[in-house]
């Protein structure tokens, strides 16, 4: 039987699982170990629960990792199968967020290459590729009338930056600085100091800021790219309109809401402000159709393998 734990303030009262970042100090321990005791025992509802405390955050950071939002869903269930699978060997050595996420850090560090990592293969092809697309003139009111789709623009042309990281570089620099998680908690995560989690962190900062100030106007003015020129170019090439939207399509949450309000700072003065753009990209919260995660919870005979 499910004891009763205050998991009930992560779930809205219509079932669907609140803007709830799990590696804050708002994670709760003892109630995550009560989930995993009443779903290793066979409580079929605590596994749901526990599933979808977590999913919106991997796949958010999934999302971060791979570019595209398909892949984001199809690399989160892939993680909440294997972590299904894992849950009765959780020993309680360590605390179960990390006992997860270390699961999921390995499964998007070590997993099969996604189709838009084979896109992106450095800082300077990506930027190169950005230079040949020409900037379009633009009136003011252009500008306006078009600014859904330069948003659409900046937010990928940003993803595809994030992309141009190695991938151990993308995932440190997606969860401590776009979610501000504690750096002694990104440290037990990677297995290693925490010292070496701010070394590896500055040095993903410090790739980023070097091409965004060599290239990005929203970071240095004398930059001359421009994402509202460059989105009605490609528009007019037919490479980007406002019915394929991937990442602005109308989600009211965003990343930040998941980030620490005042995470650790390594000293960097120059990373607040790209930081502040990451964080405005969009987050995906509410799950309303059927993943293959829920089509097995519900499947008994698929179940058994999991015991």
């Amino acid at each position: 039987m499910l004891k009763s734990c205050n998991t009930k303030d992560y779930l809205a009262s219509n079932g669907k699982t609140t803007m709830q970042n799990p590696l804050t100090a708002a994670y709760n321990e003892a109630d995550n170990r009560t989930l995993v005791e009443a779903a290793v025992a066979g409580d079929r509802k605590a596994l749901d629960q526990l599933v979808h405390l977590h999913q919106p955050f991997i796949y958010n950071v999934a999302w971060k990792m791979v570019h595209d939002p398909n892949d984001a869903m199809d690399l989160t269930q892939e993680t909440l199968l294997k972590v299904i699978t894992k849950l009765a060997q959780f020993q309680g050595k360590s605390s179960f967020r990390t006992w997860l996420y270390r699961i999921v850090t390995n499964e998007f560090l070590m997993g099969k290459r996604r189709k838009s990592e084979t896109s992106f293969s450095s800082f300077t092809d990506y930027g190169a590729q950005l230079d040949a697309v020409p900037n379009a003139e633009l009136t003011r009111e252009e500008e306006i009338e078009q600014e859904e789709l330069s948003r659409e623009m900046k937010i990928r042309c940003m993803s595809g930056m994030l992309m141009c990281l190695t991938r151990e570089q993308r995932l440190i620099y997606i969860l401590g600085d776009s979610f501000g998680i504690d750096h002694n908690v990104g440290a037990e995560i990677f297995e290693v100091s925490p010292q070496n989690f701010r070394v590896k962190l500055h040095r993903a900062r410090k790739e980023l800021y070097n091409y965004m100030n060599n290239k990005c106007g929203l970071v240095n003015n004398a930059n001359p790219c421009r994402c509202p020129k460059k989105a009605r170019t490609l528009k007019q090439m037919g490479a980007l309109d406002e019915d394929s939207m991937q990442f602005n399509v109308g989600f009211k949450s965003k990343i930040s809401a998941y980030a620490v309000a005042n995470h650790e700072i390594a000293g960097d003065a120059f990373e607040e402000k790209y930081t502040e753009l990451f964080r405005d990209h969009p987050a995906r919260q509410e799950f309303d159709k059927q993943t293959a995660v829920t089509e097995i919870l519900d499947n008994n005979e698929l179940m058994r393998y999991f015991k």
